[in-house]
């Protein structure tokens, strides 16, 4: 391959090098700061290179596959991550990351977008009809949640049974609603959402070359993960943090920090449609997807996972639900717009740190 044909992935490949380092803090230093850090940045290139085979292979796939693929890949990092800390017991980590990658997606994400593109552009357009559809799903996992936390503080019942049981049935029901989101999106009303499913791009890759990119770098991830969170409580206690903030910010930031990325680039192309989409997907499958599959994994271990979210984090997720709300309404955004979501996401990432 020739060194121009390279570039695009220099970055990525720099930042590669973070994979072996973390195997190499891992074996002389333990379990710490290095590796956590050494980890967390590893996992970045790893997740891109993620996304980019699985772009790829839906650009062979078609439309409706590739809508498929992208939706089922889309969190695949967060995810991997998850079951690790989930395997170890970490269940307020877990809920901590699904809180992260929410608010995250939501204000973060959109925000920085929205302030890179408005910079370039001074008003950008994206479909209100289909961030409307995105915030209703988010709307539905936000009632999900808080059902459960309402009962505990209702009942003071903080666990159990009933609340396990309960909890596992919001599971179903929220997992059903993405099922049927998928269908709405990718079948009945894909015209909808065109810039996601109808990307109609000529493949660089071919197909072999993108499952092989892809199974190396989701082993890769698996490994990395199995680092980060092996050595997330010695640097926890090594930092003074508290495991809400690990989870909220640091853990959702390296897990999402490829489609990050995504959003900003396609806002500064002027592509505001494309990366409202990015983050408004993202979320939505977060909430509806990838935390009812932890549910449900849970039961494979010793301890059951419930949807009991700490009350700091339910307020968190539902104002930026409702500031997405606000911002998408008009199918407008600019760089002051977009300047008021990340002041939020500090504002919100301040209050975590001084969090018990």
């Amino acid at each position: 391959m020739e060194l121009r044909a390279l570039r695009p992935y220099a970055w990525a490949l720099a930042l590669g090098v973070f994979v072996p380092l973390s195997w190499v803090f891992e074996l002389i230093v333990g379990p710490g700061v290095g590796v956590f850090a050494a980890a967390g940045v590893g996992i970045i290139p790893l997740a891109w290179f993620m996304g980019l085979a699985t772009e790829e292979l839906g650009k062979h796939a078609g439309p409706g596959i590739g809508g498929l693929l992208n939706a089922t890949f889309g969190n695949a990092t967060e995810l991997i991550i998850a079951l690790f800390a989930l395997a170890g017991g970490l269940h307020e980590v877990v809920k901590a990351s699904i809180t992260g990658s929410i608010i995250g997606n939501i204000l973060l994400v959109l925000g920085l977008s929205m302030l890179t593109g408005g910079l370039r552009h001074k008003t950008q357009v994206f479909s209100r009809e289909a961030s409307g559809i995105q915030t209703s799903m988010l709307l539905l996992a936000v009632i999900g949640i808080v059902m459960p936390a309402l009962y505990v503080l209702s009942t003071k019942i903080s666990s159990g049974p009933i609340l396990e049981g309960m909890s596992l049935g919001i599971a179903g029901i929220l997992l059903a609603a993405y099922v049927l989101g998928l269908l709405f999106s990718l079948r009945t009303h894909r015209d909808i959402f065109n810039p996601v499913t109808e990307a109609g791009e000529t493949p660089r890759w071919s197909v072999r070359v993108a499952l092989i990119i892809l199974l190396v770098a989701t082993a890769l991830v698996a490994l990395e993960s199995q680092l980060l969170v092996g050595s997330l409580e010695a640097a926890r206690q090594s930092l003074g943090l508290t495991e809400l903030f690990v989870g909220v910010i640091i853990v959702a930031i390296v897990g999402n920090a490829a489609e990050h990325g995504g959003a900003v680039i396609m806002a500064y192309r002027n592509r505001m449609e494309l990366s409202v989409a990015i983050a408004t997907t993202s979320t939505t499958q977060i909430a509806l997807f990838v935390a009812p599959f932890l549910m449900f994994a849970s039961l494979l271990t010793t301890r059951v996972m419930t949807l009991n979210f700490e009350i700091f984090e339910l307020v968190s997720i539902a104002l930026s639900t409702a500031v997405l709300a606000a911002v998408a309404s008009d199918g407008r955004s600019n760089w002051y717009e977009g300047v008021l979501l990340v002041m939020v996401y500090a504002i919100i990432a301040v209050a975590f740190l001084f969090h018990p």
